[in-house]
């Protein structure tokens, strides 16, 4: 998995890259088919905006933005958002042929 951190007017410390792709990294534990991550550091009045962009085979991305006080923050935010969207993700597209007598109580066991 491609990993990409970048910085708009702001410059990335190492120790910054080597938490974002330690995290990152971790993605493919909720989805196994996430092939790049892209994170995107801004600075804005005085907050750290992070924007977190995942790409999946078969033309699928996620994106999640959060501002806060600290980048760290900003990026464990960010995390946490695309970690809910590739799960709803997953579940959806290896679920959708199962159908359980829950789901459909029309059916007769």
């Amino acid at each position: 998995m491609r990993i990409k951190v970048s910085g708009r007017h702001m410059d990335v410390g190492d120790s910054l890259k080597a938490y974002v792709d330690e995290k990152a990294g971790n993605l493919e534990k909720f989805y196994d088919r996430v092939q790049s991550v892209e994170v995107v550091f801004e600075q804005e009045a005085g907050k750290l905006r992070c924007e977190l962009i995942a790409t999946a085979d078969h033309h699928a991305t996620f994106v999640a933005k959060e501002t806060l006080d600290d980048a760290y923050a900003s990026f464990d935010a960010a995390v946490k958002d695309v970690e809910r969207q590739l799960t709803r993700h997953k579940e959806k597209h290896r679920n959708r042929k199962h159908i359980t007598d829950q789901e459909n109580p029309g059916a007769e066991s």
